[in-house]
């Protein structure tokens, strides 16, 4: 029998005035890697977002390990062992890879147990460890944003749109270190691009106009022409 570390129930989210999510479920089965899959606008960020306290949610329920976290602040969510890469990175430019990493620490020491990880993961961050965030390439500064996340010892990893602006020969890197983090912490990812995703993830769902609709194994999906063009729009 499979235990989910993550189950979200029927969660309806408002951003302002805007029904953003109108019942959104997402079940993340222990080990392995989790998408959400969905186009521009579906809801998938918000999802993320509204299990991580960001933007709450107003109805439904989040349940981690079978401990609701709907109504916990981020920060308490991030030490119940959440890490949260968001959209667009969000690195401090002007801090180097290291004080990056260091400020990510859940506890005194936490980084001096990963650093051999997180180089073994993403070899450039050791050779631009002292720079500042802001010298780095695009691929380096998602690769920091990852590493980040890896630095306490977080039981599910919440990571929105890895392979945005990258270029291809990147994105395999990022693919084969999410691939390996992924035998570590349960990951529940964002991803548009559904090569990506498909290479990388063991489950899947599918979020339209705020509501999740459908999911499965991602093995199935790969097969299933006409589910992909009907809500991601991929011939």
């Amino acid at each position: 029998m499979t235990t989910n570390v993550l189950e979200v129930q029927a969660i309806h989210t408002f951003i302002g005035q805007f029904h953003i999510l109108e019942g959104v479920s997402v079940s993340v089965p222990k080990g392995g890697i989790t998408v959400l899959l969905g186009r521009n606008g579906a809801g998938k960020t918000t999802t993320l977002r509204s299990i991580m306290g960001l933007t709450p949610p107003s109805q439904g329920s989040i349940l981690l390990d079978g401990e609701s976290l709907v109504g916990r602040r981020p920060y308490t969510i991030a030490q119940m062992g959440v890490g949260y890469v968001p959209e667009h990175r969000a690195i401090f430019r002007e801090l180097s890879v290291r004080e990056n990493l260091v400020i990510a620490q859940r506890q005194r020491g936490d980084l001096e147990r990963r650093l051999d990880f997180i180089f073994e993961l993403f070899p450039d961050l050791k050779r631009l460890y002292h720079l500042p965030g802001g010298n780095l390439s695009g691929g380096q500064q998602q690769m920091l944003a990852v590493a980040r996340a890896l630095v306490p010892d977080n039981r599910l990893l919440l990571i929105d749109e890895p392979s945005e602006g990258l270029a291809p020969v990147i994105i395999e890197h990022l693919i084969a270190a999410i691939r390996k983090l992924a035998a570590q912490a349960t990951v529940l990812l964002v991803e548009q691009n559904f090569r990506v995703a498909s290479l990388l993830a063991d489950r899947y769902v599918i979020i339209d106009d705020g509501q999740s609709v459908a999911t499965g194994a991602m093995q199935d999906l790969r097969q299933d022409e006409q589910l992909v063009q009907k809500y991601l729009g991929v011939a």
